[in-house]
């Protein structure tokens, strides 16, 4: 799948993060972070580990309060709200390492993500239908499947909410190639309907392909925000690691 832009370029941002801070205890895992992304785009969040990436999808779900700075969504403030109005509204997470409830089935765990759902396309049959083999192994518990089929359950479960922004953090994570591919095959379908998607990856020669925007986060700090197209590998490389001499492609800079 090659990159998709689907960024209204004089409309205004569906979802803006703007100087965000967080802290877990003493560490700053996010410093004065900004990003804007609009209707349609999949935008992607790029970085080594402990880079914040996942502090920072956590913090615009709701599950992680900010220590300064905010998160608008559709033009209205949502930083102080409780994650489940923010599902209402349609800013959905699927987390790191899925989080099913392994002792229910697959139809389950599917009805607990409708618990907050908002009307739109998705339901339940519509799943079945994309997901073709869930159909069959309704009834089977979650934690009998392999890693792949649980991650796609656990994004399943977040579309049947009707999202508008799907927050994917670490789809990939400890999945073979094959399987992450199958995944991120997926992506055409569900941007179909009219979802905006924010994923964080580690992978980052995954991200460049499915990505109209990369954010890359070095210690919580933005070091690169630019269109795959628009960078080189030198510059994601030296964005990723911190190396000396980085530069920011024209027009392509951070907007922290």
């Amino acid at each position: 799948m090659t990159a998709v832009d689907g960024r209204a370029e004089n409309g205004a941002a569906l979802l803006e993060v703007a100087d965000l801070t967080a802290h877990h205890g003493q560490l700053r895992a996010l410093d004065a972070t900004s990003l804007r992304v609009y209707p349609g785009e999949v935008y992607a969040i790029i970085g080594a580990n402990g880079a914040g990436k996942s502090t920072l999808l956590r913090t615009i779900a709701g599950l992680h309060q900010p220590t300064t700075g905010s998160v608008r969504f559709d033009g209205a403030d949502v930083t102080r709200l409780r994650p489940e109005r923010r599902a209402r509204q349609g800013i959905v997470l699927v987390p790191e390492g899925r989080r099913l409830f392994g002792s229910l089935s697959v139809e389950e765990n599917l009805k607990v993500g409708a618990t907050y759902a908002r009307p739109g396309p998705w339901t339940i049959e519509r799943v079945y239908e994309t997901f073709d083999w869930m159909r069959q192994r309704h009834n089977q518990r979650a934690a009998q499947l392999s890693g792949g089929e649980q991650q796609t359950v656990a994004i399943g479960r977040a579309l049947v909410a009707n999202p508008r922004v799907l927050l994917l953090d670490e789809v990939s994570l400890g999945l073979a190639p094959v399987v992450v591919q199958r995944i991120y095959g997926m992506l055409p379908a569900i941007l179909a309907t009219g979802l905006t998607v924010l994923l964080v990856e580690q992978d980052v020669s995954q991200a460049l392909r499915v990505a109209s925007r990369i954010h890359c986060l070095l210690e919580g700090r933005t070091t690169l925000e630019s269109r795959p197209a628009d960078v080189t590998a030198e510059q994601v490389e030296a964005a990723y690691f911190g190396l000396a001499g980085a530069a920011r492609p024209p027009g392509g800079g951070s907007e922290s």
